[in-house]
């Protein structure tokens, strides 16, 4: 155990480390004011420029199949959810991939992505807990399952036809083994009132743009590869679970099963470009 979780409070009904209370977060992110907006859009901007700064000027980004990502963001039909998932390997992997999107929607608060992230690591102070709150992340508490907060709020988001982006490994990945996927995203497209597009990413070299080790100093001239794959047609598949009646807990693993497959296929498809790459 480290000196940090050695000092943070317990929650006592979980037993978990908190190092600060978030449960203040929560009703603004539910309810955000105009304000909340205003301040949004302006950290949104920051970061999003930040981000095509760093990931399409100072490196050596390709993107494959991009014009799928973007024509899903922007031109899905109303009131239908977006759920993009991908492999974790850099703590830059969100928000540096997104810099890759056209200006009018990484610097948009009203299209760009809801996240979750660490509520250990983003969450640990007022400052910080305002910065990443603004920026559109869901505080999520790992170690306590998938009946929390953060996927009950990915869920409402869901249900407004919102984009949600999640890193269903759980953690970054620094190994790059093929981990068990967690099943909350299992939860969140299964109890979503519209059943969300599903949309797949694998990258590679977001780690030697931002390593994963001391002293954490962003990195030029890296290649850097992201494919976006195929949307995941599950819509038949989960219709029947639910016309089964199939118990939760075992929908969720079902569904998430079928993203750890596709992640398969495309994590060889986006290796081999990458390793094909002048």
């Amino acid at each position: 155990m480290s000196d940090r979780d050695a000092d943070s409070p317990l929650d006592v009904a979980t037993g978990v480390a908190m190092p600060y209370n978030i449960d203040w977060i929560f009703p603004r992110l539910r309810n955000p004011s105009k304000f909340w907006y205003v301040v949004s859009q302006c950290v949104v901007t920051a970061v999003g420029i930040f981000s095509k700064v760093v990931l399409m000027f100072l490196n050596k980004p390709r993107v494959y199949n991009k014009e799928r990502l973007i024509k899903l963001i922007s031109k899905r039909p109303k009131g239908v959810p977006l759920v993009t998932v991908s492999n974790h390997y850099s703590c830059f992997d969100d928000p540096g991939l997104w810099g890759c999107l056209p200006m009018g929607l990484v610097c948009n608060t009203y299209k760009i992505r809801w996240s979750m992230a660490a509520h250990d690591i983003c969450f640990t102070n007022k400052l910080h807990s305002l910065f990443f709150m603004f920026g559109k992340c869901i505080p999520v508490v790992r170690g306590i399952g998938v009946y929390q907060d953060a996927i009950n709020l990915c869920i409402e988001k869901a249900a407004l036809g919102h984009w949600i982006h999640v890193f269903p490994e759980g953690k970054v990945n620094m190994e790059k083994e093929e981990l068990r996927l967690k099943w909350g995203v299992g939860r969140i497209i299964y109890e979503s009132p519209k059943i969300p597009i599903i949309l797949p990413l694998w990258h590679e070299g977001m780690d030697e743009l931002l390593p994963n080790v001391e002293p954490y100093v962003i990195q030029r001239h890296k290649k850097v590869t992201l494919n976006v794959g195929q949307p995941l047609d599950l819509n038949d598949f989960i219709l029947d679970l639910k016309k089964r009646q199939v118990p939760e807990p075992t929908a969720r693993k079902l569904i998430t099963d079928k993203i750890q497959e596709a992640f398969r296929d495309l994590r060889a498809e986006t290796e081999k470009l990458h390793r094909e790459r002048n």
